[in-house]
């Protein structure tokens, strides 16, 4: 898909849960790219590359901030 890029990976289908509900929530274009198949063979992941979480150019920025803010120290939700 054009003008969407990876902003980070997740080994696991779960890790990918909590950034899917903030970004819907914020109305942020983006796609989780190998999701279904790393559900399916969940043991493949690292073959498969993980789950790309890739988000369009326009909210880019955006979703960059609000990933940056979960992997703050003071913050109790830790995912990436």
């Amino acid at each position: 898909m054009r003008n969407y890029t990876c902003l980070t990976t997740f080994i696991y289908p779960h890790e990918s849960l909590v950034i899917q509900s903030i970004f819907e929530k914020e109305a942020i274009d983006f796609y989780l790219e190998n999701e279904t198949l790393v559900s399916l063979f969940p043991f493949s992941s690292y073959a498969f590359g993980g789950i790309k979480l890739m988000v369009h150019s326009n909210h880019f920025s955006k979703a960059k901030q609000i990933l940056d803010n979960l992997k703050d120290n003071s913050s109790n939700l830790h995912i990436v």
